[in-house]
Parts: structure tokens; sequence; C-alpha cells
């Protein structure tokens, strides 16, 4: 019966459906690293092998992917983590992930591609057709996925691509057929569900946004697709446009850009439920419905769901224009590193900084660009020291925006907290002496210095609000009332206190 469905009788250990069978009951099950691995050859065989009828190679592709998806999860389980990852484990795991996911989106690709080109077997699959394309796009979201978790730029055929299936369900009229995307998920999806959702999550600045929270991000987006739609009508809800004829990656609407080949995503229905959500987020709780492939706190949650809103009520757009600008800074990663820098005397650091070349400025930042390697301390929300030649004192960055392009060099765009910053030591109020304190870093110059407030860069962790703290600054004491966390990074705490000058030390 198989050979009169599938065709004459194949040596390729993946020609039956029950030789494959055999295969996925041998994976050593308690190795998800290794099953992952092993089920990404089978998958790159399956779709490199143009001999087998369509409907086997489909047929087959369909069982690994659906044999993939449990050590897949696992995999990512552990990628996504909140905690920092050694450098070895990160690799391992993005390696094993991003060539899973790259070569299950170019096999589905492959059968649909010689579906419209009317291979052999294709009249057996028609009927599977909108899964088929829908399950293509899902698995081309999770390349994008952990294209973009190091920052690169995604290959021109992804969107391309992606433009081949939009038309293609459109002219065959099953944009919005319901599907079944995998055996056991909650609800269906459809061709235009998995479209947006994709177009909708990487338009929503995923440059600037650390792995963790592009996870986040996109698994929000899709469980919330079905608030999302693409169209061919531009109207007050629509924040993205993708071109089928010109694909490239999703960009922001314009007013006088629509034309024909022109597809638009709204997200509009979306914003109630993301409202709810951080709603729901702000009491401590995450849904138990909220499916995000492991427990996260409430808090980083939020953060993505912001994120998220940000985009829908008020786009981020750029407050001062940049231009170029040729110059060097002086460079040194991290809140130890520029403790050490602020407070220690000229001749006494161990270590030289880093020099990076200024591409362009403008009045709250700058760009560089780095080479491929020798970047790999260099994050989102990264804080960094900057010291321009000729300045003789260190100011304050955070980065806030990484791409890495077609060459493997990373561009990093920066935001400056303050182009002066000063080592202090901080204490508990009625804790005793300086000597005892810890360090911390007063930004010098900030917005909030003339309304008796000041900023401070602390260590990670180590802001209460429920102390207030004495320091010491150019000869004057100083009474620190806590006033809010404004960001928290890897290795630091952004605070704003009330600073009250004290006439003399009364500790």
């Amino acid at each position: 019966m198989l050979s009169s469905l599938f065709g004459k009788k194949s040596d390729h250990p993946l020609g039956e459906i029950k030789s494959v069978q055999a295969l996925l009951d041998d994976l050593p099950k308690n190795d998800a690293h290794k099953s992952l691995v092993e089920l990404t050859g089978w998958i790159e065989s399956a779709s490199a092998n143009g001999d087998f009828r369509l409907d086997h190679q489909f047929a087959v592709l369909r069982l690994l992917d659906e044999a993939a998806r449990p050590y897949a999860r696992k995999l990512a389980h552990d990628y996504f983590t909140p905690h920092e990852l050694n450098k070895f484990q990160e690799n391992r795991l993005w390696l094993a992930l991003g060539n899973w996911s790259q070569h299950t989106g170019n096999a589905y690709y492959r059968v649909f591609d010689r579906y419209c080109g009317g291979d052999k077997g294709g009249g057996a699959i028609k009927a599977q057709v909108p899964l088929l394309a829908a399950r293509t796009v899902h698995a081309m979201a999770g390349q994008l996925k952990y294209i973009c978790a190091r920052y690169s730029t995604a290959d021109k055929t992804i969107w391309e691509h992606l433009a081949q299936l939009c038309r293609h369900a459109e002219q065959q009229q099953y944009l919005d057929t319901p599907v079944n995307l995998y055996p056991g998920a909650t609800g269906t999806t459809t061709v235009k569900y998995e479209l947006a959702h994709l177009l909708g999550w990487h338009g929503c600045g995923v440059g600037a946004l650390s792995p963790l929270h592009m996870h986040l991000t996109e698994r929000i987006a899709a469980q919330f697709c079905s608030g999302m739609d693409i169209g061919a009508r531009q109207d007050s809800g629509s924040l993205f446009s993708f071109d089928l004829l010109h694909p490239v990656a999703p960009t922001r609407v314009k007013p006088e850009g629509a034309h024909p080949s022109m597809r638009f995503i709204s997200m509009a229905a979306m914003r109630p439920k993301l409202e709810a959500l951080g709603g729901a987020l702000e009491k401590n709780i995450v849904p138990e419905e909220l499916n995000l492939g492991r427990a996260y706190d409430a808090e980083v949650v939020r953060e993505a769901v912001q994120h998220l809103l940000g985009y829908l009520v008020a786009p981020p757009s750029r407050r001062n224009p940049r231009r170029r600008a040729s110059g060097y800074l002086n460079v040194v990663c991290g809140f130890a590193g520029l403790v050490e820098y602020a407070n220690a005397a000229p001749g006494s650091r161990d270590k030289q900084p880093l020099r990076w070349e200024m591409e362009d400025i403008s009045a709250n930042g700058f760009r560089t660009a780095l080479p491929a390697q020798g970047t790999d301390g260099i994050r989102i929300g990264s804080l960094i020291g900057v010291q321009p030649d000729g300045v003789p004192h260190w100011g304050a960055a955070i980065v806030r925006r990484l791409v890495r392009d077609d060459t493997g060099e990373l561009q990093v765009g920066a935001e400056m907290l303050a182009n002066r910053v000063a080592g202090v030591a901080v204490g508990r109020s009625g804790g005793g002496a300086f000597e005892d304190a810890r360090p911390a870093l007063w930004l010098c110059g900030t917005q909030g210095d003339a309304s008796g407030e000041a900023q401070l860069l602390m260590g990670a962790d180590t802001f209460s609000e429920r102390y207030s703290l004495h320091t010491r600054l150019d000869g004057k004491n100083y009474l620190l009332i806590p006033g809010r966390l404004q960001e928290k990074g890897i290795d630091y705490d952004l605070v704003r206190f009330r600073a009250i000058v004290r006439e003399k030390d009364t500790e």
C-alpha cells in the first residue's frame, strides 16, 4: 500500500513512514540536545531529497517536526533564562536551536515551493496547503527569533518567501482558513494570524531588546495574534507595512506610502488584551494561561508587555537628529569597571580601556561599529563608561540598540546617561563611617540636579526604598531620600533620590 501511495520503494532511510517511526523510537529521550541535533539532520536530509513524492516529503517533515518540538521547548527553556549563561552553554544552545529552526523553516518552504511548481504528489496535499503555509510561517518566526537573538540581519530570502506565501494564500483564498497548527494545540490559527504575528512582532523594535525580552514579546504576540490583522487597506490602526513586490523587513507606515502591493499590519485590537495583562502583572500575577515556555517573574514579563504597548500607544521616534561625527572614545564595560576609572587616580589602573570610534552622534547618544570578534560582553542594557579623547572625566552610557550587519560588524547605539560621573561612597543613613560604605556613581549635570534630585548608579540589587543613604561629594554631605528605581541592569541599579545637603556630618 505504501509503495502505491508514495511511489517505488526508496533506499533512503526516510523513504518509508515505517522506517521514519523506527528512527524516532530510537531517539535518546533523556538528551534533548542530542535528539534535537539528530532530528535537525533528518529534517535537512528529507528536505534535500528531490526524489521523494511531495505527499511523502510533507508527511515525513510533519513527523520529524512534531517529534522535535518537545526537545526544542526544553532547550528554549534553558536558553531564554532570566539568569546569565556561561558562553559555552549559550553558544551550544543557540547553535542547536538556530540550526533546527532554520532547517525546519527551509524544509517547509521547499515543500510549499514544490507544490506551487506542480511536483508529483501535490494533488494529495492540496487540502493541507493552509496547514503547510501556516507551519511554514510559524517555523520562519522561530528562525527569525534565533537570528535576532544574536542581533544578526535576516537574509532577504526570508522576506521574499513570506511575500510569496502571502500572495499564494490571497490568490487561493485560504488566508483565513482555520487550521490546527500542531496536535494538542489549544484553538486554531490561520495563515493571516501567523503572518501578522511574525511581521508585527519583528516590527516592534527587536534590536532594542535583550534576547529574553525578544522571546517574551514573541510569545505574547503569538498568543494574542487574533488581535492582529494584515490587509491591503491602510487605516488609522495600521502600524507597519510590508511590500509583497519588494519585500524587506516590515517598516513603520507612512501617510503617503500606500500602493497595491503593500500590506498593512494592525495591532489595535491587541491593545485591550495587553492592557489587561499588564494590569494583572502590576499585581504580581502571571496568568496561568500565558504560555511563555517557563515561569518568569511578573516584573520581567511586565517589561515585555510595556514594550509592545509602547508601539501601540505611542510608537517611539527619534527625539534628536543624528549627525556624522569622527572621534574616538575610551570605553570600559560594566559597573565595576566604571567605578574603578571614575575613582582611580591617573596611572593607577591595571587594565587598559577599549578604543571605540564613533560613527555618528546625537544630543543624547552615539553610534559605533565594532568588529565581529571581541564583543561578547556587549548586550542591550549594558552599562559602559565613556571618555572622549581630550576630556579629563568619564561619562556613563547604556547600550540601547544592537544590529549585526552582513560583514559581522556589530552596530551599537548607546544612550548617554551623563557626560560626567563622580565616584562616591554611599552608606545607610545612621549606619556608620563612609569607609564602610558601598561604591556608587553620581551622575553630574543631569536634569534632576536643579530640583534637588540626584541620579545614582549603584551595584545591582543594592537599592532599597526603605532606607535613606548618606554620601559626600565635592566637600558636601548629602542625605539621599529614596525616590524610584529607574532601571535595573545586569550589574547596576539606576536610581533617583531626593538629595538634601547637610550643614555638617552628624553620623
